[in-house]
């Protein structure tokens, strides 16, 4: 398992059009996704479990990435955060 602490950067946080992407992103790999924000866990290929954080700008949030291709879904799932998200 492994895991990476990300910052939200975009002035609307993590809304509709981002957290399709990021669930978009997870569904590409085998490995069991999380998110997780204020101690609340959910599965990353979930758009709703995702919109239901309402994760706003300058929040930490915490991946983790649990499976046989979780180092490559952590380095994706990261350079959508960087790329729509900063």
């Amino acid at each position: 398992m492994q895991e990476k602490t990300f910052t939200i950067t975009s002035e609307t946080g993590i809304h509709a059009r981002p957290a399709t992407l990021l669930v978009n992103k997870a569904g590409q790999f085998n490995s069991e996704i999380e998110l997780t924000f204020k101690e609340k866990k959910v599965n990353l290929k979930s758009i709703m479990g995702v919109m239901s954080l309402g994760v706003p700008q300058g929040a930490q949030v915490v991946i983790t990435a649990d499976g046989n291709d979780e180092e490559a879904a952590l380095e994706g799932i990261q350079e959508v955060l960087e790329n729509h998200l900063s």
